[in-house]
């Protein structure tokens, strides 16, 4: 193979997301290849116990080694502006490996009340099992994080903005507390992306991705990302991924890395659409209140432009009548995609309190402020025209 091409973090962020990781092989390919193997051969008995030993670099189990995953691996690092990143099969195990690699028994994380619904059950039942305690607080609320703080805290874990209803913490302050402490400040970047925000550069310690997200931009495959530093990232929670193999595909590597090329492009065209729709929902009859980071009316909208490039492509809205409103609203549609997933070319919706919020208790969503009337929209790249019509089907009926 010949020398990695030389894009630094002076290079353009387009530029990196296109060029970087790519190690042409003698066959001179200009797209990135698949390396379709479960192993690597070695060239003698030597050669095999100095790679298994860390005496030598180089493949030698796709579980923990591969050329395209490791190709995904260095762009990605080099857009969130860090030394390492670990991938892995989904955006959860990223976050289970996080977790398995830096805490023990009788440490404790303190979260945001603000989270997926699926990492609150991890926390909440998964990880309580090993004696792993989390405690909850308001995600924008900085005087809570400070008074919540103990001892066993290691962990302040968050999303900006929070999935669904775009809430968003000041990242340079909560790092400052998280650092007063002796604490880590891990942070999901799901919905920005490092086209729209870099939370290394403002102090957080550890980015978690789910790459099945806007990472990939097309729905198509499953996966998940770890970023941050050398020892942290590349030593302990590869070492989790090491044993244990929560692994990352070659093939769901590649069509990430094809994603990563457009990131830029598509996360401020998903932007430009949601600003307009947010703005049009504002003013339909039906809607009660409209929530999302681009608005003025948005409780943290300062932070937009700060440590924000834009206002995202995902907005959330309470419509009138509850979850009979809300489920007529989502019926009525006929060309936005009634799923879960987020961060698609295609514009989804969803119902978080009966989908991806629904295996909390009542009082769990109480907290987490998911209504029975709440819909959440991930805006594609359709004609915002046409998305607006669709949804104006159920919303005229309310």
């Amino acid at each position: 193979m010949s020398a990695p091409e030389d894009f630094d973090a002076k290079s353009g962020f387009a530029t990196r997301a296109i060029r970087t990781g790519h190690l042409r092989t003698p066959e001179g390919e200009h797209s990135e290849p698949i390396f379709a193997t479960s192993s690597f051969v070695f060239d003698s008995a030597a050669e095999a116990a100095a790679r298994f030993s860390g005496d030598l670099q180089g493949n030698i189990y796709s579980r923990f080694t591969n050329p395209t995953v490791r190709a995904f691996e260095q762009r990605l690092a080099s857009l969130e502006g860090g030394e390492a990143c670990v991938a892995t099969a989904s955006g959860m195990s990223a976050i289970l490996a996080t977790c398995m690699g830096l805490l023990k028994t009788g440490d404790r994380i303190l979260s945001s009340c603000s989270l997926f619904g699926s990492t609150t059950m991890l926390f909440n039942k998964y990880l309580a099992r090993f004696g792993i305690q989390t405690s909850y607080v308001p995600l924008s609320e900085l005087d809570a994080w400070e008074a919540a703080m103990d001892a066993r805290t290691r962990i302040l874990f968050c999303e900006t903005p929070s999935n669904p209803l775009t809430e968003m913490v000041d990242l340079r302050r909560l790092a400052e507390i998280a650092h007063r402490h002796g604490c880590l400040l891990v942070v999901d970047n799901c919905f920005c992306t490092p086209a729209l925000q870099r939370p290394l550069d403002l102090g957080a310690d550890i980015v978690i991705h789910s790459a099945t997200k806007f990472l990939d931009g097309q729905g198509r495959c499953v996966g998940g990302a770890v970023v941050g530093d050398k020892k942290l990232v590349g030593e302990e929670v590869f070492g989790v991924l090491r044993t244990a193999g929560p692994t990352m595909s070659p093939f769901n590597a590649w069509v990430f890395l094809k994603g990563l090329e457009t990131l830029e492009l598509r996360m401020l065209a998903h932007s430009r659409g949601a600003a307009q729709l947010a703005d049009w929902l504002s003013t339909q009859a039906a809607v009660e209140r409209v929530y999302y980071p681009g608005r003025a009316d948005h409780p943290q909208h300062r932070l937009v432009g700060d440590q924000q490039r834009t206002g995202g492509g995902i907005l959330a809205f309470d419509v009138r009548g509850g979850q009979v409103g809300a489920w007529r609203v989502v019926d009525a549609t006929r060309m936005i995609s009634i799923t879960a997933n987020l961060g698609d070319a295609k514009t989804t919706i969803t119902h978080p309190a009966t989908t991806t919020h629904g295996r909390l208790s009542p009082e769990e969503r109480v907290t987490a402020g998911i209504a029975d009337g709440l819909l959440r929209v991930a805006v594609g790249l359709e004609d915002v025209s046409d998305i607006q019509a669709d949804l104006a089907r159920g919303l005229s009926g309310l």
